[in-house]
């Protein structure tokens, strides 16, 4: 059996990385008036910054059609005889449920759409495993469940400058942002049952990231080998420094540096840092 990985933009695993790992994108996109722009082809994370600082609105951001699922997963099928397609988690976007829905409308091919509960590139850990798997001869019934065992040591944990960004995208209340920037929290937020929550409210962001990597060093202590991904908004000089800085601290962690794309730099906005990390569950 020959099974194909499909993630979407959210992942925001470089071009090159999918190209390697032969892993197929599907964009989400944002939105600035009338005009609209797919992440990762349109726009980039630095372009997508600037304007946003130029504007006067937040964007607004869509999911993926699901006519463009189909026609994807159509073209797969020409090939391959499965796909495991990897989406955000379905408590923010309705991408998985698209991926669903399509795979339901296609023929000649068995769809796994699967629900990463999570988002950037926590979620692209999925596909790049899945990735490397199928190279090892899983097939696409085995990659599922090794991905399912692999979400057990899932984590990630982000800090946001400015809550306005997640209040007016409906992904925190009114009154948590208010509260929030009344008292000038740093909160660090994660993903719970597949939607953000607020974990700890923490005054600085010095303090923050100190407890991140506090609960990195809980998970990790144990020596076997992890992947961890620091994530940024447009402060990529702050995340190499401190990716070099645990480098040091914890040699069993392979950490590269991601970011916060348009999409989901939208509800975060800009100076938001955080981490994620996970098992490897492939050789």
């Amino acid at each position: 059996m020959k099974t194909a990985i499909v993630t979407d933009s959210t992942a925001y695993i470089s071009n090159a990385l999918r190209d390697q790992l032969n892993i197929h994108m599907i964009p989400l996109s944002v939105i600035f008036g009338g005009e609209t722009y797919r992440e990762e082809i349109d726009i980039t994370a630095n372009e997508f910054y600037e304007e946003v600082r130029s504007q006067d609105r937040l964007p607004t951001t869509s999911q993926p059609p699901i006519g463009h699922f189909v026609e994807l997963f159509e073209t797969l099928s020409k090939e391959y005889d499965a796909v495991i397609s990897i989406h955000l988690s379905s408590g923010i976007s309705g991408t998985y449920q698209g991926a669903v829905s399509a795979g339901e409308m296609v023929e000649g091919i068995d769809v796994y759409a699967y629900d990463s509960e999570i988002s950037c590139m926590v979620q692209g850990f999925y596909a790049l495993e899945a990735a490397k798997l199928g190279r090892e001869g899983k097939t696409a019934e085995e990659i599922v469940t090794l991905l399912d065992e692999m979400k057990q040591s899932v984590r990630a944990y982000f800090m946001v400058d400015d809550l306005s960004h997640l209040q007016r995208g409906g992904r925190l209340s009114s009154a948590q942002a208010i509260i929030g920037s009344l008292l000038q929290v740093k909160p660090l937020l994660h993903f719970v049952d597949k939607v953000i929550v607020p974990f700890e409210k923490i005054r600085t962001k010095k303090k923050a990231l100190k407890r991140i990597e506090s609960l990195l060093e809980e998970d990790v202590k144990s020596g076997e080998i992890f992947q961890a991904s620091i994530i940024h908004a447009n402060r990529e000089e702050e995340a190499m420094e401190w990716m070099e800085e645990l480098q040091r601290k914890y040699p069993n962690v392979e950490f590269d540096v991601s970011y916060f794309g348009p999409v989901i730099g939208t509800h975060l906005g800009e100076g938001s840092m955080g981490m994620g990390w996970s098992r490897r569950v492939s050789q």
